[in-house]
């Protein structure tokens, strides 16, 4: 729950974003419109970026759980803020702000690594990575239903309402009562992070220092010394999967602006004129096949074929898949929305398949001590990497859609081509000499 609270403000604003734009009147021409959805777009993870090292060590500092309870409290207060935007400025100052006071994912990343042994971590990682991506498929289904309800449901909101000057802060709204709910609900969840005092470890370890013929305190001391001294930027296997991670978290979040773009442009322009309602059946369908996949058949499939090498096989099978969109605008009718609905279920399965992979493989690079910062720098990364995607995702849009009748890649073919581009940067980052992983050592438990 705290996971979804925090992920379904990052996307819900893609449905409506296009038409919120052209209500703040800032876009000349129709084609620039996308230009301007990116740059709000992209203010969240810009202002993500800023500052979630420091709310990893804050976390591995005073505990997850404060860290925790004050993200919630930021999507309570900003997302709100959002919904009433009356202007541009106002849009992407509050994404802004969001972003950067929002520093949980990454604690939650350790938090769901620290209250299992390690043969079940792949169950607590797939449940982040489950919620993240029911989050960001839900969030727009969200934002499709219940923006411009003055429009669709004249019978309960009336004209020149609230719901009328604001036809954007129904969905603000009720992402931000459900995230209300959970904060208080995090009063009671327990906190993993446990610093105790030199000296005060567990008997085993008191054991085996006996044996070695040294003392548990000195052992203990000389521990606490090599912890400080880990430099986590020259831990290999953490950062090649935190680039890697980055990548296809650029491609992640520039598909899901695109998608949403493309599905409500004209017919003219390639895409497939849906409705913001439209938009929302088919993320809802692709959110229900998400959450089925993720808590019964990727743990299964994890232990199997193991993190990397089902991260490797997703990537791959991704690419032919994506490029295949734009011809999906040729059909229509009931074909049109069984094609699109397999299609963006298969896209989403194999988005997520990935991202759990990586996230795996990210937390049993490190130990507890420095999971809070480690997950801090995979989330800076990640956040840097999302603020251009938005932005350089609907630029390229835009660019497309003036390309028409171009005789190489016309139109969505070419942004399609570009996310394409990126897919396949990420998938070659997963082998080696690239890739690192870390030995599992006879005295550890963890990677």
């Amino acid at each position: 729950m705290v996971v979804l609270c925090t992920t379904l403000p990052i996307s819900s604003l893609f449905p409506f974003l296009y038409f919120m734009v052209r209500d703040f009147k800032v876009a000349k021409r129709e084609e620039d419109i996308g230009g301007y959805a990116g740059y709000v777009g992209s203010a969240f993870m810009l202002g993500r970026s800023l500052t979630s090292v420091v709310w990893g060590m804050i976390s591995d500092r005073y505990g997850r759980k404060p860290v925790i309870i004050i993200g919630v409290l930021t999507v309570v207060i900003f997302n709100t803020l959002f919904g009433l935007s009356t202007s541009f400025w106002m849009a992407v100052t509050m994404r802004f702000l969001l972003g950067s006071l929002n520093g949980l994912l990454g604690p939650m990343k350790a938090y769901a690594t620290e209250i299992f042994r390690e043969e079940h971590q792949a169950l607590g990682l797939s449940t982040v990575s489950a919620s993240w991506g029911i989050g960001l498929i839900i969030g727009p289904a969200l934002g499709g239903y219940l923006a411009q309800p003055v429009e669709k449901y004249p019978n309960i909101f009336p004209k020149n309402s609230f719901w009328d000057k604001f036809p954007y802060f129904l969905p603000c709204f009720i992402i931000s009562a459900f995230a209300l709910a959970v904060m208080f609900g995090c009063i009671w969840i327990p906190e993993t992070l446990h610093n105790h005092k030199v000296g005060d470890e567990s008997t085993e370890d008191d054991t085996e220092a006996l044996e070695n013929g040294s003392s548990s305190k000195s052992n203990d001391t000389e521990k606490k010394v090599t912890q400080k001294e880990e430099n986590l930027l020259r831990n290999w296997p953490l950062m090649s999967s935190v680039i890697a991670y980055c990548v296809f978290s650029l491609h992640d979040i520039a598909y899901q602006e695109v998608f949403s773009l493309w599905a409500v442009s004209p017919k003219r322009l390639g895409g497939l004129t849906f409705s913001t309602d439209d938009v929302g059946d088919v993320l809802a369908i692709s959110g229900v096949a998400l959450i089925i996949y993720q808590l019964t058949l990727y743990p299964s499939v994890e232990k199997i074929c193991g993190p990397l090498s089902i991260a490797r096989i997703s990537a791959a099978l991704s690419i032919p898949l994506l490029q295949s969109f734009p011809c999906i605008a040729m059909l229509s009718g009931f074909t049109l929305l069984l094609v699109l609905n397999v299609a963006s279920i298969a896209k989403n399965l194999l988005s997520v398949t990935i991202t759990t992979g990586l996230f795996l493989l990210q937390n049993r690079a490190v130990e507890q001590h420095q999971r809070g910062a480690a997950n801090g720098i995979s989330m800076t990364g990640m956040s840097i990497f999302k603020a251009i995607g938005p932005a350089g995702g609907g630029a390229i849009l835009t660019w497309s859609q003036k390309r028409m009748g171009a005789s190489l890649l016309p139109g969505p073919h070419m942004v399609f081509f570009a996310l394409n581009l990126v897919e396949a940067i990420g998938l070659l980052m997963m082998f080696k000499p690239f890739l690192g992983e870390k030995k599992k050592k006879p005295s550890q438990q963890l990677y």
